[in-house]
């Protein structure tokens, strides 16, 4: 089960932490996604650690495909992002930056949300199934969000705006709706939904439940698909079973069809991951899969 400490005081020195302070979990996290920047609890370090971890840390849910499971306590969550060197989904991805920022001095909780991507408007309400990080900064409100995927918002978003908000990528908005607020990107001049943040505190069963749900139950794509995805400052990858898409921040994108072994060699060096033996069963049958457009 979860278990988040309670957030600490900012460190003294406008923010920055010493090296000789700084706790074991960070000094391993910064390392993980190579970031040697401030250690402030302000905006700018706040988007330029979203940016270093999207990088750095890929999205995948492999464990789900190969019946390992998913381990969503802070010590499984460790070993795996950081000591291993793999990626992870929200739960994991997030729970991690969560832990991060308040080790820094940041005020921040988790949220859960429910995914509204790809899904028409009038489709059926769907569980909570993703986290997400809400980080106050001088009394405003912003989501900070690492664990989407392909989609994955690349910098902080400002809650208290429905303005659209240009990021490196695409632009997202916030828009609230009742006690929820929905966040979406422009692709191809359409706004797309991507999930709804419930505005109510999250509890560690909450997670499990979530976890659960998308780690284990029949509905969850999770388990019918080899899915991967990497976000850097000059383009998004997305490997979706053997369909690779690559969208350039100039607006470009390339889509392939891959083998098995160049699906191999693809999860290793595009999404940076210690391809594991006992993966290849499930590479070989996305190999074969027909993705739909």
């Amino acid at each position: 089960m979860l278990h988040y400490p309670a957030a600490p005081a900012a460190p003294a020195d406008e923010g920055d932490i010493a090296a000789a302070d700084t706790p074991p979990l960070l000094t391993r996290y910064l390392a993980r996604i190579g970031y040697a920047g401030p250690l402030a609890p302000t905006r700018e370090v706040l988007a330029a650690l979203q940016a270093a971890h999207i990088a750095a840390i890929p999205f995948e849910a492999i464990d789900v495909l190969t019946g390992a499971g998913i381990d969503i306590d802070a010590a499984g969550v460790d070993a795996k992002l950081i000591g291993q060197r793999r990626g992870g989904y929200c739960f994991e991805q997030n729970s991690l930056f969560l832990r991060v920022l308040r080790a820094i001095g940041f005020e921040a909780e988790g949220l859960l949300g429910r995914v509204r991507w790809m899904l028409p408007d009038d489709a059926p309400v769907t569980p909570r199934t993703h986290m997400v990080v809400l980080v106050t900064l001088d009394g405003r409100p912003w989501l900070a969000d690492v664990g989407f995927g392909a989609a994955v918002p690349p910098a902080p978003l400002a809650m208290d705006s429905e303005e659209p908000q240009p990021t490196s990528h695409e632009s997202y908005r916030v828009i609230r709706h009742g006690r929820d607020w929905e966040v979406a990107v422009q692709i191809d001049d359409r706004w797309r939904a991507l999930y709804r943040i419930d505005d109510g505190p999250a509890h560690p069963i909450d997670y499990e439940v979530g976890n659960w749900y998308t780690s284990a139950h029949p509905d969850s794509h999770f388990r019918h698909q080899l899915i991967a995805a990497r976000t850097t400052a000059e383009a998004r990858y997305g490997l979706r079973d053997n369909r690779l898409t690559t969208r350039l921040a100039d607006g470009r994108t390339d889509r392939r069809y891959l083998t098995a072994d160049e699906i191999e060699r693809t999860l290793a060096e595009i999404f940076l991951l210690p391809v594991r033996p006992h993966w290849r069963a499930a590479i070989e049958r996305a190999a074969t899969a027909e993705v739909a457009a």
